[in-house]
């Protein structure tokens, strides 16, 4: 079967964001100018994060985590989609498709893990304040983030194995702008049985186990959030976790929205893949703009950087 499937299959073709060869060129200055300021976003606040010393805490050093993924989760599959808007090609290879598969289900995958972490890191500093730098402690966080990456990559690798081990002998276009799981399995001629019981007993187990961490923590958050006597008490108490809470609402919204849902007709295809921009390219886009806004000591470090960059330009 695998050798048939490789000698066979040489590359695939991408749908792509939409069939009017009239409105290429207009999306790919959309997506580039999207893409540019997700990767300004992110590398700003990694910029602010590592030159202001107050930020040198367990919180900003899973938030600087977060933006290394919001950085690498879309350059997985965003420069290959504005290659193929600008030249009209619209092919992948084997192995690309098998690569771009494999980054972004591991970092799709991480960032599950990474935000489930963060909600428990919230849950410790507002339930346990005085015991905060005793439990996450630089080791335990060190230890907490090799973790989210080690599981991301190693779950990624048993669903992309498994994926292309299938033989693909039907039609080579694939329908999304990426190679996902999914859509690559609609190709195959041979059994999806073991690959999609991969995807539902693994990823369910720990996408489902995550969610609960993030819910939980969530839940005693608000409850103690809700036991504390004084508003600005309260208020203090939530802006440490807001922002948070807007990222794991967008996140899982954005998710539930692009893959848990019926499939559609033929006839909404291009629509579907325009609402997938939600999760792959818009959500990294949106996070450290959330992050900026809700957090004062991130809008000051920027505050910081920006002022020391005029103050050298007039120099």
């Amino acid at each position: 079967m695998d050798i048939y499937n490789l000698s066979t299959t040489i590359e695939f073709i991408l749908i792509g964001l939409s069939d009017l060869p009239e409105v290429r060129y207009p999306l790919f200055v959309v997506f580039i100018v999207i893409y540019q300021v997700t990767l300004v976003g992110n590398g700003t606040i990694l910029l602010a994060i590592m030159t202001e010393k107050k930020l040198l805490t367990p919180m900003y050093y899973f938030l600087a985590n977060l933006s290394l993924l919001d950085i690498f989760w879309p350059s997985a599959t965003v420069p290959k989609m504005l290659e193929n808007l600008l030249t009209e090609k619209e092919s992948i290879s084997f192995v690309g498709c098998t690569l771009q598969l494999y980054f972004l289900v591991a970092l799709a995958g991480t960032e599950v893990f990474l935000l489930a972490i963060m909600a428990y890191d919230r849950y410790v500093a507002i339930c346990f304040p005085l015991r905060y730098l005793f439990i996450m402690t630089k080791e335990r966080c060190a230890q907490l983030i090799a973790g989210c990456w080690a599981a991301g990559f190693l779950n990624s690798l048993l669903h992309t194995v498994f994926t292309f081990r299938l033989s693909f002998c039907k039609s080579h276009r694939v329908n999304q702008y990426y190679c996902d799981i999914p859509p690559m399995m609609a190709l195959s001629c041979s059994s999806t049985y073991v690959a999609e019981m991969l995807v539902l007993l693994v990823g369910g187990v720990l996408g489902i186990s995550a969610f609960l961490i993030t819910f939980i923590s969530y839940v005693y958050i608000i409850s103690t959030i809700l036991r504390i006597r004084t508003t600005e008490g309260k208020h203090k108490a939530f802006s440490t976790c807001a922002s948070h809470i807007v990222v794991v609402g967008l996140f899982y919204g954005t998710t539930f929205f692009t893959y848990i849902r019926p499939s559609s007709s033929q006839h909404f295809l291009a629509k579907d893949r325009l609402i997938s921009m939600l999760y792959g390219v818009i959500t990294p886009m949106l996070n450290p703009i959330i992050y900026s806004l809700r957090n004062t000591e991130v809008k000051e470090a920027l505050r910081k950087i920006l002022c020391h960059k005029i103050s050298l330009q007039l120099t």
